[in-house]
């Protein structure tokens, strides 16, 4: 009975989703390790912000002074690296910006280095990340080269300690200071942009900050992985695939509480979370080489002997839900598990409880589906009693047919007497599972959408759940005992329903071919659990008929 049922309500809209993921591509876990982990910190709620910077006395310090013209010669490209306990970081002078970011602990391949995993790769400096560009009095270009703070080539920071490094430049009568503070262990670190004005007369302009995605990085072998652009605006999550960003532009004015671009291993992303200063609008364009997520502040001035700030906080690393709510800024919401949200997110929470104890996702999947299989055990034992009902009543159902073939109206009525006489629910096969669909698609998209998946073993051939089974094992034995329930199950069907249902185990199993794993194990344990409640209802039913 549940294939039957999940045909009128799960496959027709899984059938079409997937065979599109399948035939149409998008173009293009360990989890996070135990000892350096994001540090947890109580969420707060994002504080209110000025329209526009304010400008304030500027604090000039002794070198302030002293910061020659950007374009002089005598500034030399200069790289830094950064190391905290969850990832290193190259910076480049060239614009302030980050050209190179690895995470600690992930690998970009399952057969690869651990601390494998790039998020950011930029061949040339002006396809490096956090691109800053200034626009008025005060214009200066994302390749503006700046003085660097730091005379060391390599800093490593731990814990709680706190890192900054400062870039400066001149810009006319204005100083432009680009400060990243990092912290030892975390993704998030905040990027700041001053700037002072030393002239004798108001200056007015705006700043633009980008993250850069370079085309070239876009494809991914995963069909189930894509990038995309993600925005957070007012309180709707907005998203939109670089394939159709040249359709429906990716622009969006004010009340962009953030906005960044989802990586193609699906696990990633790199956002920008305005915190002062005022976000004017938040776009995506592309170039011939790189699309641009940009953040644009409003127009501002700054009076003679003033400056204004603009801050920001940036993170790049993965899409774990845990450490994303720490940024109090509803980060989170990028994870976003479709209509059936509100049921995704506690099956989620039991998924990582089961893990808890048995330490292998495998087996906490397997877990998770025995407890809903429990849950719904006496609605489907409901839904197939009914069915076994309705079967028996089709030798005079096909009488019935037979006699009033001719008169609709009176077919209809001698059969809703023949449902009244033997106390027959036609719903009452379809209803039970129905209930059952929201469930089935939650679960679904966590399977799809969890991280801690990602290249998770489980046992013998299957070392990455989040990937297909190599070998198609589970697949082929999913589609089997689909194949051994269907023969179990009522069968009350005719005509074309009927010859679909003959085709759903193979259509099944060419669907989960190319399924990640640990969603397969997920439907194979179903099935046998269900193959199981059908054998023991099949028993009771020829008991009570002895």
């Amino acid at each position: 009975m549940e294939i039957k049922n999940t045909v009128l309500a799960f496959v027709l809209i899984m059938t079409i989703y997937t065979a599109y993921l399948l035939f149409f591509p998008h173009p293009q876990p360990v989890p996070p390790p135990a000892e350096n982990t994001e540090a947890r910190v109580e969420e707060k709620a994002p504080v209110a912000v000025p329209s526009v910077p304010v400008a304030t006395p500027a604090r000039l310090s002794p070198e302030d002074e002293f910061v020659p013209e950007s374009g002089q010669s005598t500034l030399l490209k200069k790289e830094i690296v950064v190391e905290n306990d969850l990832f290193w970081m190259t910076l480049t002078n060239a614009g302030g910006r980050i050209k190179t970011m690895r995470l600690k602990g992930f690998r970009q391949g399952i057969d690869d280095d651990p601390d494998s995993l790039v998020l950011v790769d930029a061949a040339r400096d002006d396809m490096a990340t956090l691109a800053t560009q200034g626009e008025g009095v005060w214009a200066f270009s994302p390749d503006t080269m700046f003085h660097a703070s730091e005379s060391k080539n390599a800093v490593s920071i731990s814990g709680n300690d706190t890192y900054k490094l400062v870039f400066k430049a001149v810009s006319g009568a204005n100083i432009i200071e680009k400060t990243y503070t990092f912290t030892g262990n975390r993704y998030f670190f905040d990027v700041s942009l001053r700037i002072i004005n030393r002239g004798g007369q108001i200056a007015r302009g705006n700043v633009t900050l980008s993250l850069v995605q370079p085309v070239e990085q876009l494809v991914s072998k995963d069909r189930f992985a894509f990038s995309q652009a993600a925005a957070l605006v007012d309180d709707d999550l907005k998203t939109s695939e670089f394939a159709k960003l040249s359709k429906t532009p990716f622009s969006f004015l004010n009340k962009v509480k953030w906005s960044g671009f989802e990586d193609k291993n699906k696990y990633f992303i790199g956002t920008v979370i305005p915190l002062s200063g005022g976000t004017r609008s938040a776009d995506v364009i592309q170039t011939e080489d790189a699309y641009f997520n940009r953040i644009a502040s409003e127009s501002f001035n700054i009076g003679p002997g003033e400056e204004a700030a603009l801050t920001y906080t940036v993170y790049y690393g993965p899409r774990d839900m845990d450490i994303l709510k720490t940024s109090g800024h509803e980060l989170d919401r990028i994870i976003d598990f479709g209509w059936f949200d509100i049921i995704a997110r506690p099956l989620l929470k039991i998924l990582h409880f089961f893990y808890g104890f048995v330490g292998n996702y495998g087996w906490s999947i397997i877990l998770l589906t025995v407890i809903i299989k429990i849950l719904f055990w006496p609605l489907t034992e409901k839904s197939y009693t009914s069915m076994k009902a309705m079967q028996k009543l089709q030798p005079e159902m096909q009488k019935i047919r037979q006699k009033f073939k001719d008169d609709k109206q009176q077919l209809n009525i001698e059969v809703m007497q023949l449902y009244r006489k033997h106390k027959v629910n036609p719903l009452g096969g379809c209803l039970p599972m129905l209930l059952q669909i929201p469930v089935f698609f939650a679960l679904y998209k966590v399977l799809m959408e969890d991280i801690a998946l990602r290249h998770a073993p489980f046992m013998l051939w299957i070392q990455d759940l989040s990937a297909k089974d190599p070998y198609y094992v589970t697949p082929l034995i999913m589609g089997a005992s689909m194949f051994i329930q269907q023969k179990m199950t009522p069968n009350t069907m005719e005509g074309p329903q009927a010859k679909m249902l003959l085709y759903m185990p193979l259509i099944f199993t060419f669907m989960f071919l190319n399924f990640p794993s640990g969603l397969v194990i997920y439907w194979l344990v179903n099935n046998l659990l269900t193959i199981l409640q059908q054998f023991l209802i099949n028993r009771k039913s020829a008991a009570a008929n002895a």
